[in-house]
């Protein structure tokens, strides 16, 4: 049998994912990083993207929205701490246009710095996973 990694996939609301895989493909800040058995050992931060879950090297088996978090890697394992997941087949594309329009008239509106940037984070968030559900 291939050697596998462990992989968990943890929401503030619940355990979304505790299993052995072939690989997981993250979206990391800096890219998209690929974790099979025997990684490096690193720390990410996740930017709004989807994981993607392989069971054989070959086909991606699940895929997941995430809003951001961090990802921690060992040789052994994969954890992805995420703000919000969503498996991509869940996404409700008319809220999320929604959220968009809201999150872009509130960056227009908004008053300071924080604002701005609290703005700013929502319409990444809904712009990623818009594209998301379209793929």
């Amino acid at each position: 049998m291939a050697e596998m990694v462990a992989f968990e996939l943890v929401s503030p609301e619940e355990l979304l994912i505790s299993e052995d895989v072939a690989m997981v493909v993250v979206p990391g800040e800096e890219g998209d990083f690929g974790v099979l058995p025997r990684h490096a050992p690193l720390i990410s931060s996740v930017r709004p993207g989807v994981i993607s879950v392989y069971q054989t090297r070959q086909a991606v088996t699940e895929r997941i929205f995430v809003a951001g978090g961090f990802a921690e890697v060992t040789p052994e394992r994969c954890t992805v701490l995420a703000e919000l997941a969503i498996p991509v087949d869940k996404i409700d594309r008319a809220d999320a246009e929604q959220r968009l329009k809201d999150a872009r008239e509130d960056l227009a509106d908004a008053k300071d710095e924080l604002a701005r940037s609290l703005a700013a984070r929502e319409i990444a968030i809904r712009e990623a996973m818009i594209k998301a559900s379209e793929a």
